[in-house]
């Protein structure tokens, strides 16, 4: 039970609520996932954002990954989790729910809007949970379902049927 003066939201209600990727690539059969330090403190972190008018929150997303870090990939359209994070203001803390959307990694761009502000790195999922700062990040990151990001992106149409 939380005591009277608990100046907390529940995590259900938090006020704030921000969209992330989780770009995942495969090398030789085994997931990796990119990790990009944050601008100011340089804790490892995914590409984040606040979700975005007339975008859905899995293609607000997306964008973030592509600003942050410059990577294109399919993303899923159901998040595979949340978490909670305090975001640093300048005299206070805000709780923060974050949803979190799988991009299966194609290519990184050259060039994109915040190159050279952050540095990126693809890790292995479990090395990545030891990497990252925030809890729940880590806890989304040791429980991910790897048999189902590993499932077939397409289902490839037979062509000389017709």
């Amino acid at each position: 039970m939380k005591p009277s003066n608990w100046p907390y939201p529940d995590s259900q209600n938090a006020a704030l609520r921000q969209v992330a990727a989780l770009p995942i690539r495969f090398v030789d059969g085994r997931p990796e996932v990119l990790l990009l330090t944050s601008r100011e403190r340089k804790r490892w972190v995914i590409p984040k954002g606040w979700p975005m008018k007339g975008k859905k929150n899995w293609a607000a997303a997306a964008q973030e990954a592509k600003e942050e870090a410059g990577v294109i990939g399919r993303t899923e359209k159901k998040p595979i989790g949340e978490f909670l994070y305090f975001k640093r203001r300048s005299a206070h803390f805000d709780l923060v729910r974050v949803e979190v959307y799988v991009l299966h990694y194609e290519k990184r761009l050259a060039s994109y809007r915040e190159k050279g502000q952050r540095q990126a790195q693809w890790r292995p999922i479990d090395e990545a949970a030891e990497q990252v700062e925030e809890p729940g990040l880590s806890a989304l990151l040791r429980e991910l379902d790897l048999e189902s990001l590993a499932r077939p992106k397409r289902k490839i149409k037979d062509r000389a049927k017709k």
